[in-house]
């Protein structure tokens, strides 16, 4: 009884590799990537749903692994039926330059390498299903700010979107300006122009301020931030303004902080809000 137990319990968990790698030719390296592969992958010949988890900064590909403990989690709400089965693909930004976005420069081309050689890279490698209803994207911090960045430049790629604890970017150009000085960038020089063009493709306020609501209408968004997060103002006017234009969305403000703590929470619900895009009604 006992070892079949034991066996049972192992055929219902999921697999993790945090260390795998690709090659980028737009970012001239190696990219290494994080890899959840749920726990009937290797016995079935199905394909999945996608979520790419995106790290905070400070953190590499292996951040929801080792602190967010996508797998325990994970397999949990696969078990009790919270969560369709799905495979979770996390990118690194951490190394070269820290962001899941273009610089201002156009020298260092993040949100490029994640749309045309990450993104086909990996559902060309494993079962994903490659139609939007069945791919997810969420994020905590800076990967809250990479997750509002994707969906709402791609909005026909995700069909839902979890920031969590989001950086939202500059409220300003010049806020935007004064960030850069303060990180010692060396594109700071640049023109004003170049600079509000800049402002208005990573702002994500000003992106839902302005974007067609039809394009915003088109991701179930689930926006969660802790009310103790110093990150509190960016997603609050987001909520607000996506109220005033009458924008579909969950808005969480639950007890915490910017912390683990609150995040390891935060994905349970996460799983369980992009299986209902996942799940045939």
């Amino acid at each position: 009884l006992i070892l079949a137990t034991s066996v049972m319990a192992m055929a219902q968990r999921g697999t993790v590799f945090d260390n795998l790698s690709m090659t980028s030719s737009i970012l001239d390296m190696e990219r290494k990537y994080a890899l959840y592969l749920p726990p009937d992958y290797d016995t079935s010949e199905r394909s999945y749903p996608v979520l790419y988890l995106l790290h905070g900064a400070g953190d590499d590909q292996t951040g929801w692994v080792q602190f967010g403990e996508v797998l325990h989690i994970a397999d949990k709400a696969i078990r009790e039926g919270r969560s369709t089965p799905m495979i979770i693909v996390m990118p690194d930004a951490n190394t070269g330059r820290r962001g899941y976005w273009n610089d201002i420069s156009g020298t260092w081309r993040y949100e490029d390498f994640f749309f045309e050689e990450f993104m086909p890279f990996v559902e060309r490698a494993y079962r994903i299903k490659g139609e939007k209803r069945y791919r997810a994207v969420g994020g905590l911090s800076m990967g809250g700010q990479g997750t509002f960045t994707y969906a709402l430049h791609r909005p026909d790629l995700f069909s839902s979107a979890c920031p969590l604890s989001a950086a939202t970017g500059p409220k300003s150009p010049q806020e935007l300006k004064e960030r850069m000085q303060w990180y010692g960038d060396t594109d700071v020089n640049v023109s004003d122009a170049t600079l509000e063009s800049y402002y208005k493709t990573y702002s994500a306020l000003y992106l839902v301020e302005t974007m067609p609501a039809d394009s915003l209408k088109a991701v179930r968004w689930y926006i969660d931030c802790g009310d103790d997060d110093f990150l509190y103002e960016g997603n609050s006017l987001i909520h607000i303004a996506m109220r005033k234009r009458q924008i579909p969305h969950e808005y969480r403000v639950r007890d915490g902080a910017h912390n683990w703590t609150y995040w390891r929470d935060s994905l349970l619900d996460v799983l369980k809000f992009v299986s209902d895009a996942f799940h045939q009604h």
